[in-house]
């Protein structure tokens, strides 16, 4: 375990470095979060009517921290994927290092990148205007389960990157997975305005479940909803058990993830490096 720990983060100080040297990789990771608070926030905004406006950029931040991260961890697909293509992998393998390491090093230092967006996100959010109402206890708990559900969904892109290879073939197939994941939820507007069969899919959605759980832990949970008609708001928009327990249910999913792809991911890698 001590070897695989520390094995673990040399790999994630390797890809922190990268980074470092190639600091367009860090541009683009920022600048992608503020564009779409910014986009979605004025020009959605601009369809919730005069006045509205603030109010759904309210809503919409929780909806956009969940798209965010999930679509940030992809990169560990990609650089596993990366990796693979250009040798890096067959390097690894003459050193004495856990063969764990690569693995973990990998979604800790994608986890890492994603701390940095979520920073960058909040204060953008609060630059437009965007505010926490339940405290700080509230806030914590929204971003340790938006953070602990994209390590899970790292896991997943892990394996993906291992059994794809090319970056290229990855990324446009894991762009047609996760955009409807994202988009049929509740991450950009209130599911339950939806027809009824995205509804029941949007209900039962994970990514609807963290958005849900984070915009409630927020307070921002009725930023759209008429002055004094909260309690009605909350039964249509709690219409699934999923929804009614956002929390418990997104941390199964999280946990259930890791369950699954990590040792499959491990296993994976030990049959890719054999051959």
């Amino acid at each position: 375990m001590s070897t695989l720990i520390s094995d673990s983060l040399t790999i994630a100080r390797r890809n922190l470095i990268k980074i470092k040297r190639v600091p367009d990789l860090i541009v683009f990771t920022t600048l992608q979060p503020i564009m779409f608070i910014l986009l979605f926030g004025y020009v959605f905004g601009s369809l919730a009517g005069a006045g509205n406006g603030a109010a759904y950029r309210e809503f919409l931040m929780a909806g956009i921290f969940a798209q965010t991260i999930i679509f940030g961890a992809t990169i560990t697909g990609s650089s596993m994927a990366e990796d693979m293509q250009r040798g890096v992998i067959d390097r690894f393998r003459t050193l004495p290092m856990h063969q764990g390491a690569v693995l973990t090093g990998r979604t800790l230092s994608d986890l890492l990148n994603n701390v940095l967006v979520l920073i960058v996100m909040t204060i953008t959010g609060l630059a437009i205007g965007w505010r926490i109402h339940d405290g700080v206890t509230g806030a914590l708990i929204a971003y340790a389960l938006l953070l602990f559900f994209s390590y899970a969904v790292s896991w997943v892109m892990a394996f993906a990157g291992l059994m794809v290879r090319v970056p290229e073939i990855f990324n446009n197939a894991v762009f047609i997975i996760i955009f409807p994941i994202t988009f049929v939820a509740n991450t950009f507007v209130p599911s339950e305005n939806m027809p009824a069969l995205l509804r029941t899919v949007a209900g039962w959605n994970p990514v609807s479940t963290l958005t849900h759980a984070a915009r409630d832990n927020f307070g921002n949970l009725f930023a759209l909803a008429p002055s004094g008609t909260a309690e009605g708001v909350r039964r249509q928009i709690e219409y699934t058990w999923a929804l009614q327990h956002a929390e418990v249910y997104t941390l199964g999913w999280a946990i259930l993830l890791l369950l699954i792809f990590v040792p499959l991911s491990v296993r994976t890698y030990r049959r890719s490096v054999a051959r």
